[in-house]
């Protein structure tokens, strides 16, 4: 287990000696926004609530999140954020051979090797600007009985159209694809994308998180969807009360107020689309690193210049920045770092940072 997806902020601050406050960290993949301002005023009110205890299936925010979709509530089951469900997954389903889409997101992988269940990587390369190969992916879907896939992915920002998607999900009925969505509601046109009102395959399984779109991640809060059956060998291993009281008031706040979700998709993609094209101009043209294309606000960076990701993340740092070393990620190795979009100011000030560090080597 990869212990913290992120930096480590504390471990930064106390290396240039400052206060923890001082670091922006732009490691952590989380809506540069902020959460909806009404957000904090609902876990005042509800504070309360915690001297009793939630609903043990968190029934009303899954009917939240179904009507919202256009689902039926029992096609839906509430967790204590989606790591939850990619940890209960291979053992619900009694996976023996999983494949893992990637470079990708780590606890895929940490999820087989908690559960002793045999695991393989189709991975994408550099050459192909981290572009999924759909028919290497159906290829080795042969062999496979679950296959995690990332859209769009962390952390390249890779995305695969819905027909694609959809055409492996048909193609290979006996193997379970599992298609985690935690930052699809950062895409334009996201809809267009999403599979989970898919919910007549049986052999699809489609993640939501609400951490990241709302930046709530302390509050551990996801879902996960798809045929009934399917859910049913799920919600076979929930545990009673599994999502806390205040995460279920603040997510049943947010289904009752549903008018307000598109709004704030789209003010958030508004912001992204325009902040990264003032991001990725400033930096057309610098030497020594190569940034890939991205769907989303967090951007993978290749260095170019021979510079590892641990000496361009000590260069950064020294400003009170963080940012991902993605050379612990399978296929990836210590030329690569993330770094997620805040506002403006900030954004141009780390533009600035890395072409200092990147011809200052």
């Amino acid at each position: 287990m990869i212990i913290g997806h992120g930096g480590n902020m504390k471990d930064l601050a106390k290396k240039v000696g400052c206060a923890v406050d001082d670091i922006i960290d732009m490691s952590s993949n989380l809506n540069p926004l902020g959460p909806p301002e009404t957000i904090e005023k609902v876990i005042l009110d509800n504070l309360i609530k915690i001297r009793s205890l939630p609903e043990p299936d968190a029934l009303t925010m899954r009917k939240g999140f179904a009507g919202f979709h256009g689902i039926d509530h029992t096609q839906v089951v509430a967790g204590n954020g989606t790591t939850w469900f990619i940890y209960t997954i291979p053992k619900a389903f009694g996976s023996k051979k999983v494949l893992i889409c990637g470079p990708t997101y780590s606890d895929y992988k940490d999820a087989c090797l908690m559960h002793k269940i045999d695991f393989h990587h189709c991975t994408a390369t550099a050459e192909n600007s981290f572009n999924p190969d759909i028919d290497e992916i159906s290829s080795m879907a042969k062999q496979a009985d679950t296959i995690f896939i990332c859209n769009p992915n962390n952390p390249t920002g890779s995305l695969i159209l819905r027909e694609k998607l959809e055409y492996l999900i048909q193609k290979h009925e006996n193997t379970i694809f599992i298609i985690d969505e935690s930052y699809l509601p950062f895409v334009d046109k996201a809809d267009e994308y999403s599979l989970v009102s898919k919910t007549g395959y049986e052999n699809l399984i489609v993640l939501s998180s609400m951490s990241k779109i709302f930046r709530i991640p302390g509050l551990r809060t996801g879902f996960l969807s798809g045929a009934q059956g399917l859910c049913e060998k799920i919600m076979a291993y929930y545990q009673p009360w599994s999502v806390n009281v205040l995460a279920q008031a603040v997510i049943e706040h947010i289904f009752d107020y549903s008018e307000r979700i598109k709004p704030f998709y789209g003010k958030t993609r508004a912001y992204i689309k325009e902040e990264k094209q003032i991001f990725l101009e400033s930096l057309k043209g610098a030497q020594g690193i190569n940034l890939f294309k991205t769907s989303t606000y967090f951007i993978l960076a290749g260095l170019t210049n021979g510079m590892t990701s641990k000496a361009f993340c000590e260069k950064i740092g020294r400003h009170k920045i963080l940012i991902r070393d993605c050379s612990n990620f399978f296929g990836l190795s210590d030329q690569y770092v993330r770094f997620s979009l805040k506002e403006r100011q900030i954004n141009e000030h780390l533009a600035e940072l890395i072409k200092q560090a990147v011809t200052n080597d």
